[in-house]
Formats: C-alpha cells, sequence, structure tokens
C-alpha cells in the first residue's frame, strides 16, 4: 500500500493522523522541523511495523521542503496521502508584527502548503492518484490572531485552487478546519480529529468534500 507523508508530524494532530493511517497499514513519511519531534512519532508508530522514513526541514523555505520531500518518497515512494499540518500559531493583533515576521507566517501556514502540493500532486496522479489535506482553522478570523487568521484564509483559498488544479488528475484536495484549541481528551481530541483526515482520505471521487469545519461535535457539519 502506498503511503502517508505528513508534514508538521509532531504531536497533536500530526501524531493522531500519523497513527491513524498506519493503523491502516500506510508506510508514514514524517517531517517536521526538529528530529525530536519526528523521532517521537515514529516511536508511537512502532507497534504498527509499518515502514517510516524522516526529514526535518522548516515548512516555510521551498528548498528545505522539497529536499524533504524527495528523501521520503525516494525511500517509501510517491504517497497515496499528503497531509499539510504545519502551521505557526502565535497571537498577535493587526500591526503588532514587522511585514517580515507576517511574510513568515504567511509562508509557514500556507505556502509550504502550495509548494508541498505542486511537487507531489503531479506524482500522485501519475501513480493512481490520492488526497491532498491542509489542516485549516479560524473559521472566524479574530485579531487576537492575526497572522493565523490571514494564513488559515489563505488555506481555504488555496484548497480550492489546488483542488481545481489536481481534481481532474485524481488527486483529492481537502481542508479540516479545526474550530477550537486542540486538546487531548477534549472535544477537540486530536484522535477525533484525524478520523476526519481518514474519511476524507478514502472518499470515492463521487463523493468528494472539500471542507470538513469540525466544531467539537459528535459529528461535524461539512461544507
Amino acid at each position: 500500500m502506498a503511503g502517508v507523508v505528513i508534514v508538521g508530524a509532531g504531536p497533536g494532530i500530526g501524531l493522531s493522523v500519523a497513527r491513524r493511517f498506519a493503523a491502516a497499514g500506510m508506510p508514514a513519511g514524517l517531517i517536521a522541523r526538529t528530529a525530536a519531534s519526528t523521532g517521537a512519532t515514529r516511536a508511537a508508530l512502532a507497534a504498527t511495523g509499518v515502514a517510516v522514513a524522516e526529514a526535518t526541514a522548516d515548512a516555510g523555505q521551498d528548498d528545505q521542503l522539497t529536499a524533504a520531500l524527495d528523501s521520503i518518497t525516494g525511500q517509501l515512494g510517491p504517497p497515496e496521502a499528503l497531509i499539510y499540518n504545519a502551521g505557526l500559531i502565535r497571537h498577535d493583533r493587526p500591526g503588532e508584527l514587522s511585514r517580515e515576521q507576517y511574510v513568515t507566517a504567511y509562508a509557514i501556514n500556507v505556502l509550504g502548503a502550495m509548494t508541498a502540493a505542486a511537487h507531489l500532486a503531479p506524482k500522485m496522479a501519475a501513480a493512481g492518484g490520492g488526497s491532498i489535506l491542509i489542516t485549516g482553522g479560524m473559521p472566524v478570523p479574530e485579531p487576537a490572531v492575526t497572522s493565523l487568521s490571514l494564513g488559515k484564509a489563505g488555506v481555504r483559498a488555496l484548497t480550492t485552487l489546488l483542488a481545481s488544479e489536481y481534481g481532474p488528475a485524481g488527486v483529492h484536495v481537502a481542508t479540516v478546519t479545526v474550530a477550537d484549541a486542540v486538546a487531548p481528551g477534549g472535544p477537540f481530541d486530536p484522535d477525533r480529529i484525524a478520523e476526519e483526515y481518514w474519511r476524507l482520505h478514502t472518499q470515492g471521487p463521487d463523493a468528494w468534500e472539500h471542507e470538513v469545519l469540525f466544531t467539537g461535535a459528535e459529528a461535524p457539519p461539512v461544507r
């Protein structure tokens, strides 16, 4: 079975998604900023017995990200699923950050997803298709988290663009928009959220959804 590549494979959603896909027997390619993050996720997957490959990269730096993707696919082959879960989360109000800081946040929150998708989608299509799933958030922009609100708005637009570009080639592009802070044991438990990624990945083309809004309810509304 072709594998899953997770950009942002650290604790929280990244780890839970890795476990969920590995539970189905899918090899896992793990990319995070630090080896400590990928190593912890690798250890959590040990009991599944799936093949695991690791690489480190700053998702906001195209050269690092594409090199990491090439390293992973060189070991595991083109993935069946690409999960973009990298993000820069911080509290900032309009105008509080420098232009450079806003650009850095946007590069990680949005442009990294575009780079990863453009790099892998053609290979995925050539291998028979697959899914590209992006972690979204901030369904309602908030001034207290301006850079994140701008980034997540960009993710929603990017998903529409990527779905139009790669959908006809058999690649399902969708966003899981998480409406609140992720915390184990509560309504926004990452294991619950990971089930939405798996559900989207296993949808047939005639049932493809492009955004799931996860509100913490038992059955997240879909639109």
